[in-house]
């Protein structure tokens, strides 16, 4: 619940070994029929972070980040669900970098998949499925309202309200 999209991010240098025990659990996401058809690719040279920062506007937080991870899904090992298997990989690195102190914010990538696969000499087989710029948080985002769990979950079927029910 503490979980936020860090976009500033302070000058200290993230540790390697930090990185490496998240991707470490986020090779533990589940997949379909076990696949794993996750790749990670760590980028740390600045003038990198720079060139994938301008892919589009909701990519500036790479400037600042020291670090970024890139996650790819392999489409011959799962084709029909490898971008719900990175992106599942995707959201376990996010949360197990929340939990070692760091700040990190998923960057879209689906409408520039060309641009990025271009940047880091990707094989066409695999597609970026997220970068998640990271770094030590320079600021603390206030929660924003989420929907009322009454509103958001049904019963049985789409539009059996769960209030009729509590």
């Amino acid at each position: 619940m503490s979980r936020r999209s860090i976009r500033l991010f302070s000058e200290r240098e993230v540790p390697f070994e930090l990185i490496y025990k998240a991707l470490n659990i986020a090779r533990y996401a589940p997949s379909a029929k076990n696949s794993q058809p996750w790749r990670f690719i760590i980028v740390t040279d600045k003038e990198l972070l720079l060139e994938l920062s301008k892919i589009h506007r909701g990519a500036q937080p790479l400037v600042k980040a020291d670090k970024a991870v890139v996650v790819l899904g392999n489409k011959d090992e799962s084709p029909t669900s490898y971008l719900v298997d990175a992106s599942l990989s995707a959201l376990y690195l996010w949360l197990a970098l929340h939990c070692m102190g760091l700040g990190a914010v998923w960057i879209q990538t689906l409408r520039n998949i060309d641009k990025i696969k271009q940047l880091l000499d990707i094989p066409e087989n695999y597609v970026p499925v997220a970068i998640l710029a990271v770094g030590y948080p320079a600021e603390k985002p206030k929660p924003k309202p989420r929907k009322d769990l009454r509103e958001i979950t049904y019963i049985n079927k789409y539009g059996v309200s769960l209030r009729e029910n509590l």
